[in-house]
């Protein structure tokens, strides 16, 4: 298991942002003295100590289950990587290098295989090799190439990736125990056992120690990984845990709640409800170089923004985790740090916001018929170019997000290595829309620009068909504003809007009957986000559509099917980072989704922080967890070490 990272792409998951926000106040923003007071629950934190405050209480501790955004910051400061991916990159932490085809730490071999043996075959599914099984031979990375086994062949050759990962000599548990191979090793074993990270499990043969520093991974014959070099366990306390079973571990205290790392802090109390205590790991391997700065750190939870700015201001929170949403605060955090009451730090990474177009309903499924469904308002591709140069993002990015973002072009967000950035944001130019919409046949008939337009020519529309589109999102303060500027800068192009505020329950309900994940929509403006920095194509990609077939699971809710968008998407999840066709390919997913619009990018989402204007060494990355570095964060005469 490893942290910060997966070596895969994941199965992508919408994400629910319930937080209420709003656009930069009119009024005098108030004094921070204004917020209010709290009742003190907590010592001023020494010049020592940290006092975190997290907007909710982890729901658990266990490194290896399904964990919060708050247990991940708690987390980060009990292990040290052993991965960490900063800046859309990844650093090796506790490993002495990542492996690379380039150092020679991993290599493709080929092996015979023979009818029986365990394979992924060309369309990447572990298979028993038997007659009639596709698959790929040795230096073959695409289907072009890819053979049919003929079920008697004994020289048919594939490759194997055999990766090797190389520990630092120096690594020991928080109770001073050495850290070794085997407690990798350990750590895939429970994994496996409790069917945890499935994906790359089931696509490994062999995961061993070969010393006690070093360890090798052997993928299944046929599974070429592109993020090989992060295909290391993150290492379990064999020594602690092994007296529990795998099913035991995610419950009991001992892994659940204070879990051993050999990270620059240890968990010593977890108060329910209230907090949770660490102190310095006197057996951390960066102990002799001054490393943890500060003794102590406290966890608060605070759920209330406006309380945990009172206490930051009382000095009973040094650092606001962004798990508390300070969208609705960002005026104020600027009047803070101008005044030197505050730093106020923001990023955005790979959580995005969009505009789904309904273009292929799962009332289509079956045929579509223009007397009997919902007409077919996005077929034509100038129609979804039209709506786009209709969207005033520019104002959403400049009032809504106080210029804190722009608008991105394509589903990577600015920064990001694979990013094709000769691609531009479509303007809002309603000029340019109005034009699109008439050349795909929507006609201003009664010359009054106040009143939607009518479908006169366009394809897949009965004749005289309003273009009146029904909106759906949640009812955040943010999304409202949004909905606002968006209704208003498409009237301008005579597109009409029935806005629907629903809950998210409604929204993200699953499918058949969800209006999302069942495809029934017009526009929907929801959140994708992805773990890992690995480019998500998967969320456009036809397999990804949610349906009967696949009991409606994946988030292509738009239903967009692209057959060279799924090659480009595959050839790009096939190829190594070395080879040309990995940002060749993921640049060409770019320029077809620029081209088709299925959804169209709002904005990427913020991610803000606020701290005591004299910490030191925080830095708040887009691809990490806040908390990344907490070893090195200082206070007052602590950041002159």
């Amino acid at each position: 298991m490893k942290k910060n990272v997966t070596p895969f792409l994941l199965v992508f998951i919408l994400i629910v942002i319930p937080a209420c926000l709003s656009a930069p106040a009119q009024t005098e923003t108030p004094a921070p003295t204004e917020l209010g007071s709290a009742t003190p629950t907590q010592q001023i934190s020494s010049s020592n100590g940290l006092t975190v405050c997290l907007g909710q209480e982890p729901n658990s501790l266990y490194p290896f289950g399904d964990l919060n955004a708050a247990a991940r910051s708690v987390l980060a400061a009990v292990y040290d990587g052993p991965i960490d991916s900063i800046g859309y990159e990844y650093q090796p932490v506790i490993l002495t290098k990542l492996p690379s085809i380039e150092n020679g730490d991993a290599q493709i071999v080929k092996v015979e295989i023979q009818s029986g043996d365990t394979i992924l075959d060309a369309d990447g599914k572990r298979v028993q090799l038997s007659k009639g099984t596709r698959v790929r031979p040795a230096g073959c990375r695409s289907d072009d190439c890819a053979v049919t086994y003929d079920g008697t062949s004994s020289s048919l050759e594939i490759d194997q990736m055999i990766v090797t990962f190389r520990l630092r000599p120096d690594l020991t548990w928080a109770d001073g125990t050495p850290l070794t191979a085997d407690d990798s090793v350990y750590s895939f074993e429970l994994q496996r056992t409790a069917s945890i990270n499935t994906y790359l499990i089931d696509r490994t043969q062999t995961y061993e120690a070969a010393d006690e520093q070093t360890l090798q991974w052997f993928s299944i014959p046929g599974f070429i990984d592109p993020t090989y070099f992060l295909n290391f366990w993150q290492p379990a306390p064999k020594h602690v845990w092994s007296e529990f079973s795998p099913d035991e571990l995610p419950t009991v205290d001992l892994s659940s709640r204070t879990p051993m790392g050999w990270g620059p802090y240890s968990i010593t109390e977890w108060i329910p409800g209230e907090g949770i205590t660490l102190e310095k790991n006197p057996y951390y391997y960066r102990i002799r170089d001054g490393y943890p700065k500060l003794d102590s750190i406290q966890f608060r939870f605070i759920p209330d923004p406006d309380l945990a700015l009172s206490e930051l201001i009382a000095r009973r929170c040094d650092l606001i985790d962004p798990t508390i949403n300070l969208e609705d605060h960002v005026g104020l955090l600027q009047e803070m740090q101008t005044s030197g009451q505050a730093q106020m730090l923001v990023t955005t990474g790979m959580s995005m916001e969009w505009l789904g177009l309904g273009i292929n309903p799962a009332s289509y499924d079956n045929g579509y018929d223009v007397a009997k469904d919902r007409q077919n308002f996005f077929f034509d591709t100038y129609t979804r170019q039209a709506i786009a140069y209709c969207l005033d993002r520019q104002t959403i990015s400049a009032s809504v997000l106080y210029g804190l973002t722009e608008v991105p072009a394509t589903y990577l967000p600015l920064g990001h290595p694979a990013l094709d950035t000769n691609l531009s944001a479509i303007p809002y130019d309603p000029e340019i829309g109005i034009s699109l919409l008439e050349q795909a046949g929507w006609q201003d008939v009664d010359e009054d620009p106040s009143t939607p337009r009518r479908a006169i020519s366009a394809q897949k529309v009965a004749y005289n068909t309003p273009l009146i589109l029904n909106y759906q999102t949640t009812s955040t303060a943010q999304r409202r504003q949004v909905a606002a500027i968006l209704e208003s800068s498409l009237a301008e192009c005579g597109i009409g809007l029935n806005v629907e505020f629903v809950s998210p329950n409604e929204l993200y309900a699953p499918g058949p009957t969800g209006s999302l994940f069942g495809r029934q929509f017009d526009l929907a403006e929801y959140a994708l986000g992805v773990e890992g920095i690995e480019p998500p194509c998967n969320w456009f990609s036809s397999a990804a559509i949610p349906a009967e077939a696949n009991s409606w699971s994946g988030v292509n809710v738009t239903g967009f099917s692209n057959e060279e968008y799924d090659a480009a998407c595959l050839a790009a999840q096939s190829s190594l980072r070395e080879d040309a066709a990995y940002l060749t390919s993921y640049r060409q997913t770019q320029i077809i989704m620029a081209d088709q619009l299925p959804a169209i990018p709002l904005y990427s989402r913020l991610h803000i922080a606020a701290a005591r204007p004299d910490l030191c060494g925080f830095d708040l990355d887009p691809t990490a967890s806040p908390l990344w570095n907490v070893e090195a964060f200082g206070v007052g005469e602590t950041c002159q070490n």
